[in-house]
């Protein structure tokens, strides 16, 4: 077998999601190539179906791919997402692009986000492409994917076991099994269990990008500071229509960021509804500044707004989405339980309860139950270099300070 390697002394890295509902995967993605790029010489591909990829600072060394992309509606269904087009010819499109594109990029590692065949099969092409040149391939699973029912019927239907058998040799799972144990709780068989690395969740270490001047300008004041975050914002409305709408404290500056995948007819509905100690923004590339300066944050349950909250140890009330999936109801309940956030559900998220979360600062001072590992992104260079330690030379690459 031949390797993708040595032709020159570069690391080339390809990550890959479908990205068919909101932000997540990519700035999942994002900060996993961040991370990676700690590693000597590496050279980063993101192939991506969210166009709004540009809108969003890439590390050193990272270009992106994008393809056409899907939309998920609300019954879980895909659907071309600004095309006029079947859903048969945009996977073709699709496949054919990333099949093309990696196999003249050749990457050492593929990393693939939760499909180990991509969204209706579309990666396996590539795949098959890849094997002559011996990428090293794996799978990364977030910490909670659905209910477990739901999660194993899916896992039957994509063909994972036999895809993890035939080309990955490594699944990461981002989170801490304490929280949740994402193989044993969802029964995902042997080849998981044999193949999984827990990394802890992708918290601490996060980096922060310079803001491009297309940020805006934010009034914090001087007084404390309640922020809130609804993700891209695609569903993300009646959080934030019950944020807009509530009486902050005194002496509390409201900020909320609507996201750019929330329709323009509801931001400018909620310019309209927010009081007057509420800022609306449509987008902010690097929330991280926010989040340092906020007091209280309320947000919906992705993955990767958690994992900022949780290492930045915020007084954290997360409102979940429920429907069609569950995985952030899953994970808010798991970390409640730990006491490192407080949840609301949906259907009760009035401006009363927001006012009165809001009011109360008690929790402000309470210490969780049990702590959580959030140190996963430094893990992951050395666990890419395990994962692919047959490959001759790569055991003599380092860490970049």
């Amino acid at each position: 077998m031949t390797t993708a390697h040595h032709e020159n002394p570069h690391l080339r890295i390809a990550l890959y999601s479908h990205d068919a509902l909101g932000l997540g995967h990519l700035r999942r993605n994002l900060v996993i190539a961040g991370a990676l790029g700690r590693l000597e010489n590496v050279s980063t591909l993101l192939v991506t179906g969210c166009r709004e990829a540009s809108a969003f600072p890439a590390p050193e060394g990272v270009d992106y791919l994008s393809l056409p992309g899907y939309v998920k509606d609300a019954a879980g269904g895909y659907h071309p997402r600004f095309l006029r087009t079947s859903n048969e010819r945009l996977a073709k499109m699709r496949a054919d692009t990333m099949a093309a594109a990696l196999e003249a990029f050749a990457p050492d590692a593929l990393i693939v986000d939760k499909h180990p065949l991509g969204l209706f099969g579309e990666l396996e092409p590539a795949l098959q492409a890849l094997a002559p040149i011996g990428t090293r391939c794996v799978l990364g699973l977030r910490d909670v994917l659905d209910r477990p029912a739901t999660v194993r019927r899916e896992w039957l239907a994509d063909r994972a076991d036999e895809a993890l058998r035939d080309h990955y040799s490594t699944v990461w799972v981002y989170g801490d099994p304490q929280v949740y144990d994402l193989v044993r709780e969802c029964g995902l068989g042997d080849t998981v269990a044999e193949r999984a690395r827990y990394t802890g969740y992708l918290g601490v270490g996060r980096a922060t990008s310079p803001a491009p001047e297309s940020d805006p300008e934010i009034d914090l004041g001087d007084g404390r500071v309640a922020l809130c975050l609804v993700g891209g914002g695609q569903d993300g409305y009646s959080v934030a229509e019950a944020f807009a709408g509530s009486e902050m404290p005194a002496d509390t500056q409201g900020v909320l960021v609507t996201g750019p995948l929330m329709p323009a007819a509801q931001r400018e509905a909620l310019r309209l509804r927010a009081r007057a100690s509420v800022q609306v923004v449509d987008f902010v590339a690097d929330p991280s500044p926010l989040v340092d300066r906020a007091d209280a944050v309320v947000a919906m349950g992705g993955y990767n707004t958690v994992c900022e909250l949780l290492a930045k140890g915020k007084r954290t009330l997360i409102v979940p989405r429920v429907a069609p999936r569950q995985e952030q109801l899953i994970r808010a309940r798991r970390l409640e339980r730990t006491g490192h956030v407080d949840v609301l559900l949906p259907a009760d998220a009035r401006h009363s309860a927001l006012e009165d979360w809001l009011d109360d600062r008690s929790r402000a001072e309470s210490t969780p139950a049990a702590p959580i590992d959030l140190d996963g992104l430094q893990r992951l260079p050395g666990l890419l270099l395990e994962a692919m330690s047959p490959e001759p030379g790569l055991h003599e690459m380092r860490l970049v300070a």
